[in-house]
């Protein structure tokens, strides 16, 4: 999949005849969740999901840590658009966004801490081309096309939540305690909110129909690099058979 095959070549026409702006945005989101839950599957299967749990969080810190920065530099190129209705409203919203995502990775570093996981170095580790290009392709729009465009890509972050109940389902089939999933947990109900947030923002704004094609490619974009990073973590966990006797998790370096 690729995000530019899911969004209209030309602006306008049908695309501003369907529904609201929440409602486009998340057909074309709707797109990329099968082959999303498919890998997501794959990742949590019970012989699969103790091995690959601190590497999700090793990964997923490297994705979080970069949501304030990301929003910050996307309110300072709102406020360079002075001139912009639809700047002035973007920047209060990454303004206040970015004080509700504050914190989010120690979450992760504490959760981490709590699998027992020896490599606890998560700061030193570099990035895969992936997630640089997740984060990276934001940076890009955001400063060199129009600051509208990270709206997508925390739409495809805050649309996606965990789903009630999933903290204790992987607490159960990874055998780590319940403070291994604080972050999950807690995402579970912010999630819900944040989406609530994001759609009554995105509904009541001036998009035009050039605004709403970036919005989806930029959300179909961290889709995509997403579905390629529960890939890479799938390929690289073998699963672990208890009833084999196996007892150390089997990681491919």
């Amino acid at each position: 999949m690729h995000a530019e095959e899911f969004i209209p070549a030309q602006d306008g026409g049908h695309c501003a005849a369907q529904g609201k702006p929440s409602e486009r945005l998340l057909r074309k989101i709707a797109q990329a969740m099968p082959t999303m839950q498919h890998y997501a599957h794959c990742l949590w299967m019970p012989e699969r999901a103790s091995v690959a749990y601190p590497i999700y969080l090793r990964t997923m810190h490297m994705v979080v840590r970069s949501a304030v920065p990301l929003l910050t530099a996307a309110e300072a190129q709102a406020r360079l658009r002075a001139s912009d209705p639809l700047c002035e409203r973007l920047a209060g919203y990454y303004a206040s966004h970015a004080l509700e995502e504050k914190g989010h990775d120690e979450w992760l570093r504490e959760d981490l801490a709590a699998t027992g996981d020896p490599d606890q170095d998560v700061i030193h580790a570099i990035p895969s081309p992936v997630i640089a290009s997740m984060v990276g392709a934001q940076y890009y729009w955001l400063h060199h096309y129009h600051p509208v465009s990270l709206l997508g890509h925390i739409a495809a972050m805050e649309c996606n939540h965990p789903p009630t109940g999933f903290a204790n389902h992987l607490a159960a089939v990874t055998g780590f305690a319940p403070s291994a999933f604080r972050a999950i947990a807690r995402h579970e109900v912010l999630d819900q909110h944040h989406r609530r947030e994001f759609i009554a923002l995105i509904d009541n704004l001036p998009l035009t129909p050039r605004h709403e094609r970036m919005i989806g490619l930029s959300a179909l974009h961290t889709l995509q690099m997403g579905i390629d990073v529960l890939r890479q973590i799938v390929e690289r966990c073998k699963p672990v058979h208890r009833s084999a006797g196996l007892t150390a998790p089997e990681v491919q370096r």
